[in-house]
């Protein structure tokens, strides 16, 4: 099966699109959970939690746990409290980066991290991961419950890899991809997956697993991609971000494959010494134009589209499942 293909921006946008549509009224009844159970008498945690939750966002992997349930039992109640623990545990883990990260600003405006500072955002976040907890033992599944704890601590192990790894010219494409699977395409992955434990239907949790992996993976590199080649007005965040972080994306990857040494020079200057001089980012940015990384970085992610779509093989055709089957090239050729 080749990814398929789509011809122009307004069928591009149109799987996300849809999926907000089919289930916006499903969604009302995730955000009420969301807001219920995002309140407390202590005032900073539902004024912070709900600055980054009401900012935006297109509430992707909760709408995957709802698309996923409908696909495989024609209803989404059984799963609407897992698609807002996933929420949770997706919201967290943002609060967390931006302080690992020292992001400014986060879905288009300042990160929470300089509006309550580092501490009041990791302790909003460790109260939002409870939240979670309490919402999956609510689900009365505990394969629901064991995949989403077991994603959470696959995050964690992500980011901490990714940190270890900051600024290491030496990172291989294998550890790259062990890095977003773990940090980005595990949180996709459960968000799948439990749809098939709560309706019931735990044989089909491993085709949707592979469906929420791979499209996770491809998610990342998109991400990664519009690091170097995206606008930053639609990209809710710093153009550039990852660059200063010192973080090896797939798009520097290739170009330090082809890289001279003058421009390996460069690379260590920056990625790896963290030693910056204006027109930096620009220079990057120019170097991965100039060896195709952006270009070679899609051809790495139709690999994974191409994987989720085959996972969804199986599943009987309705418009539904079309609307999954395009989501990841969507994905790949978005631009924020």
């Amino acid at each position: 099966m080749q990814p398929q293909k789509q011809s122009d921006k307004n069928q591009t946008e149109s799987a996300v699109q849809a999926l907000v549509a089919l289930f916006a009224a499903d969604m009302k009844d995730v955000n009420a959970l969301i807001l219920e159970h995002m309140q407390s008498d202590v005032p900073l945690i539902p004024q912070l939690a709900s600055y980054l939750i009401a900012s935006g966002g297109k509430r992707l992997r909760p709408l995957l746990t709802l698309a996923t349930s409908q696909l495989i039992s024609e209803t989404t109640e059984p799963a609407q409290g897992l698609a807002a623990a996933v929420e949770f545990i997706h919201t967290a883990t943002l609060l967390h980066d931006d302080v690992v990260d020292g992001s400014e600003q986060r879905r288009g405006q300042k990160a929470a991290n300089l509006v309550f500072g580092n501490q009041s955002s990791v302790l909003v976040g460790d109260y939002l991961f409870s939240k979670a907890f309490q919402l999956m033992v609510q689900s009365k599944s505990l394969e629901a419950l064991r995949t989403l704890s077991d994603a959470s601590a696959v995050i964690a192990e992500g980011e901490v890899m990714q940190l270890q790894y900051q600024g290491n010219l030496d990172l291989t494409w294998e550890a790259y991809l062990e890095i977003i699977g773990a940090k980005t395409a595990a949180l996709f992955a459960a968000a799948c997956e439990v749809s098939a434990y709560v309706n019931n239907k735990p044989e089909l949790a491993k085709p949707l697993y592979d469906y929420g992996y791979n499209l996770g993976i491809a998610f990342q590199i998109a991400d990664d991609i519009l690091d170097y080649d995206g606008k930053e007005a639609r990209l809710g965040k710093d153009k550039g971000d990852d660059f200063y972080e010192g973080k090896l994306t797939a798009p520097v990857l290739f170009a330090l494959e082809k890289a001279n040494e003058d421009e390996m020079g460069f690379w260590k200057r920056t990625l790896e010494e963290n030693i910056f001089r204006e027109g930096d980012f620009e220079t990057a940015a120019e170097l991965v134009f100039k060896h195709n990384g952006a270009e070679q970085s899609k051809d790495i992610a139709n690999t994974y589209i191409q994987k989720a779509q085959e996972a969804l093989s199986g599943f009987q055709d309705s418009l539904l499942k079309e609307t999954l089957l395009n989501l990841p090239t969507e994905i790949l050729h978005r631009e924020s």
